[in-house]
């Protein structure tokens, strides 16, 4: 029913661990899922045959060495067995309600997204155990920490979705939230499926530094915080009865967020915001 796609790290130490446990859940989705992980950083190959699944090495790199998305999201819709794709980050754990949610969605085109569950998980999670889903979902009761808004760690469309990505490198801040502003401005519907899936972050230290070349290339290619969204500002919230229209208080928000001397206003906000949480 779906194509999974991701660009996974090295296979490294604890990032080695989180990212086994990210796939291992997303091979125990029903149907099974085609999943590909593109990209040569070490261990990539070696998963991928363990787990029986496609690599494909060879993708477009900038001067860093860092993979970019459009090429990426090109290739998937090109070469994908199925008519759903999921982008995921590989250090997500997807549980059994992913798929029910994603067959709720009727429309033709759409994005949809949610928000994630943050938790520390140091070790190999073990899939063959019955309850393994049950003893997660103790463990997130316990020490999970829902996160807000503009944390997006998957996106789900159809493949002929027009997703028109810049250059965008992999890892970094602010393609993401362009992504929903683009597809806003085409009319397509945006929604949260955070009430009806459970995503899980595996926590890990960043990779990245806020005013590093590479972020600053994202945030100028998404032409700055006037043209980036967040799941706040979504159309439509996925339920278990299907599509609903967002509270109140978030209709505004995804209302106002059309406009652009609003959208300037919050760039201005989340740019004094950026500056007071990085020093810079």
């Amino acid at each position: 029913m779906i194509t999974i796609f991701t660009i996974p790290k090295p296979f490294l130490r604890h990032i080695n661990i989180i990212q086994r446990n990210a796939i291992k859940s997303w091979l125990r989705i029903l149907p099974k899922p085609e999943i590909i992980l593109f990209g040569d950083e070490e261990g990539i190959d070696t998963v991928a045959k363990e787990f029986g699944i496609l690599n494909i090495p060879k993708v477009e790199k900038n001067k860093f060495g860092t993979p970019v998305l459009n090429s990426v999201f090109d290739l998937v819709q090109k070469i994908a067995k199925n008519q759903i794709l999921v982008y995921i980050n590989t250090d997500i754990i997807l549980m059994s309600d992913f798929i029910p949610a994603i067959k709720k969605v009727r429309e033709h085109l759409f994005l949809l997204s949610g928000r994630r569950w943050d938790l520390e998980i140091k070790e190999l999670i073990q899939f063959n155990d019955i309850n393994w889903e049950k003893n997660l979902w103790e463990k997130l009761e316990k020490r999970g920490k829902l996160h807000g808004f503009s944390g997006i760690d998957y996106f789900v469309f159809p493949r002929n979705l027009p997703h028109d990505l810049p250059s965008f490198a992999v890892g970094r801040p602010g393609w993401d939230n362009w992504l929903i502003y683009h597809i806003k401005s085409l009319k397509i519907p945006v929604i949260d499926a955070t009430k009806v899936t459970t995503v899980i972050h595996q926590n890990h230290p960043s990779i990245y530094r806020p005013w590093d070349e590479e972020s600053q290339k994202n945030f100028k290619l998404a032409g700055g915080f006037s043209q980036m969204l967040t799941l706040r500002d979504t159309d439509w919230i996925l339920t278990p009865e299907g599509l609903k229209n967002p509270p109140f208080s978030r209709r505004i928000s995804a209302n106002l967020s059309s406009f652009w001397v609003w959208r300037k206003i919050l760039s201005i906000k989340r740019g004094f915001q950026h500056i007071l949480k990085h020093g810079k």
